[in-house]
């Protein structure tokens, strides 16, 4: 019976999330959706308990579903440690950010549909993280991407909106061709799709970039970041859900799952570290010159992807899963700080024009304040576990040194922009506007921040025990390597102090100082020419084939010959006589008698 916990603990949560969709009708239905998720949040930990005490996984595989001439594709599930530990993560993640919705929602005639858009996106990326086979995480993937757009575009009305979202999703689809191709190849040369089987072959490095370019696009790597942060149009609630455990996490666990073939091929390792190395340090850098609260989270969150590719390059899939699950506690807790302070603050969102809210919205605060020093990584907190575990591997492998360097370097600059955002929020005088009324006395809002602070505090100490074995062999390091982190994360912070107190008096301004800075520059380095170039000469090719060659030079005389004949039998026709059109009349009728009388 005890062998079979895991597999009925995961069924009860399932049956347990689908249950809220029996009263979508009900006024009623975002409160049982939050309680549904939470009460499936305590069922996955019996899952967990069992993975803890006895080490069990299980593999629950169902009847055939297709059966074709290439492929035999099965329903099957996949419970092993990354599933079970990811589970109950997600849920208290997503259980907190329900609670908050219902606060943050009130006043929205389709909370409703809200709520069931967040469940919906819930439950797709459960199936990716469950998945048996390739086809089941495909189903997965294109889920949380549908309601990813859904989602972004939820104020559809806004221009802003509406292209944020159209913007997720044209970035996605590059990545999908590359999922799509690795996809067709293992169906093509393998047996089965399940995971099991397909580690027997080891695919070509182009099948290989494939899966790197379909991550990088859903976890927003350099080259396809900036969907991430116009993402920040939807509501606060999505963009917590979206950056702490659903969305852009999904790109690493595909890594993670397919890290069997990844670590025998080098170049695809040697692509995954510089191109994790490149966007944990640019995204690390555009967070500094942020004045938009969200939007420096938002590229807080694409630099600590860009952390976790880096452990996937090194080598250390496990790594890079251990800061998936200490990340989402600190990040989702973050935006619901930063939706409760906006929101208080009548809709502003430049932390140029905050300041002192420590003495009006202290529990916010001070929970914002432990993200953000669990975000740098300081000792003890959850992201602490997992960053300096990546940095330190790092420091002991042999790795490009450029890539060690800006890796490095992001590590001071994470602290530049965390503490900033502390500074300008919470401390000094206060620069909003005197006539706000401060309220954070919302027993939602109140509860989930907490929680999520709770968790921020003390997960990381207890998923580092829980991936790793208790009794670990002791590796010796030198003394500057083992502290290289956090030397350069308290020079960040040092620096960042001296930066904070010399540019407070300054006033706001709306132009940026160096247009390097301005993420709106990507567009018109990257995009827009590209873009410009490629639709102009596809006009042109178009243009030139089908209007000056074909149709004026080719087709010239086929035209004239095949149009003259009809149009001099229908000139004839009409010759304005009363008895030329009686003759075609009784002529037609005579023939249509005589063609009814012979069938």
């Amino acid at each position: 019976m005890f062998k079979l916990l895991p597999t009925i603990s995961i069924s009860m949560v399932i049956i347990t999330l689908i249950s809220p969709f029996l009263f979508v009708n009900s006024p009623n239905f975002p409160t049982y959706t939050k309680k549904a998720v939470k009460t499936a949040f305590f069922i996955s930990l019996l899952a967990l308990i069992s993975l803890t005490s006895q080490n069990q996984e299980n593999t629950n595989d169902q009847k055939e579903w297709i059966n074709s001439f290439f492929t035999n594709m099965k329903f099957s599930i996949y419970f092993d440690t990354y599933a079970i530990m990811f589970l109950p993560i997600a849920l208290f993640v997503t259980w907190s950010i329900l609670e908050f919705s219902l606060w943050y929602m009130e006043e929205d005639k389709d909370k409703s549909r809200f709520m069931k858009y967040l469940l919906i996106f819930l439950l797709a990326m459960l199936t990716l993280t469950t998945a048996g086979n390739f086809f089941i995480l495909f189903i997965g993937w294109e889920g949380v991407g549908l309601m990813s757009f859904l989602l972004i575009g939820w104020y559809h009305g806004r221009n802003n909106a509406a292209a944020a979202a159209s913007q997720a999703v044209l970035y996605n689809r590059v990545g999908d061709i590359g999922f799509l191709m690795a996809f067709c190849w293992f169906i093509n040369t393998l047996p089965s799709a399940e995971y099991q089987t397909a580690t027997i072959t080891i695919p070509p490095t182009f099948i290989l970039l494939g899966l790197i370019t379909a991550a990088a696009t859903k976890s927003a790597q350099f080259t396809f970041h900036p969907w991430l942060a116009s993402a920040m149009e939807g509501p606060t609630p999505v963009s917590a859900l979206l950056h702490s455990s659903t969305m852009v996490v999904a790109g690493i666990f595909l890594l993670i799952r397919m890290f069997p073939f990844l670590e025998k091929n080098q170049t695809a390792l040697s692509t995954c570290l510089c191109l994790g190395a490149l966007t944990t340090f640019y995204a690390a850098m555009l967070a500094l010159s942020q004045n938009d609260i969200k939007k420096i989270v938002a590229y807080s969150t694409s630099s600590q992807l860009g952390l976790m590719m880096v452990a996937i390059g090194i080598g250390q899939p496990h790594l890079a899963f251990l800061h998936i699950c200490t990340h989402a506690f600190f990040k989702a807790m973050l935006f619901l700080c930063s939706g409760s302070i906006i929101h208080n603050l009548d809709d502003e969102q430049d932390i140029r024009k905050m300041g002192g809210l420590q003495m009006v919205m202290p529990v916010t605060t001070t929970c914002f304040s432990i993200g953000s020093l669990a975000l740098m990584g300081t000792p003890f907190l959850a992201g602490f576990y997992s960053k300096d575990a990546i940095i330190e591997t790092a420091n002991t492998s042999y790795i490009n040194f450029i890539a060690l360097i800006l890796t490095l370097i992001a590590t001071a600059f994470t602290a530049v922009y965390s503490f900033r955002l502390v500074y300008y929020i919470s401390m000094n005088s206060p620069r909003s506007n005197p006539v706000l009324k401060f309220n954070e006395n919302n027993t939602p809002v109140l509860n989930s921040i907490t929680r999520l602070a709770t968790g921020s505090i003390i997960a990381g100490l207890l998923i580092f025990h829980i991936t790793f074995p208790n009794s670990p062999p002791t590796h010796t390091m030198p003394l500057h390597l083992k502290t290289a982190a956090i030397l350069f994360t308290i020079i960040g912070f040092i620096i960042a102090f001296d930066l904070a107190k010399m540019n407070w008096h300054l006033p706001p301004t709306n132009t940026s100082q160096s247009k390097l800075l301005d993420p709106l520059h990507y567009n018109q380095v990257m995009h827009r020419p590209i873009i410009i170039s490629s639709l102009d000469t596809g006009w042109e090719i178009v243009t030139h084939i089908m209007d000056d060659l074909m149709l004026k030079k080719l087709s010239q005389a086929i035209f004239k010959n095949s149009n003259t004949t009809p149009i001099q039998i229908i000139r004839a026709s009409q010759s304005g006589m009363i008895k030329a059109y009686l003759s075609t009349l009784f002529t037609t009728m005579i023939f249509v008698l005589i063609l009814i009388y012979l069938i």
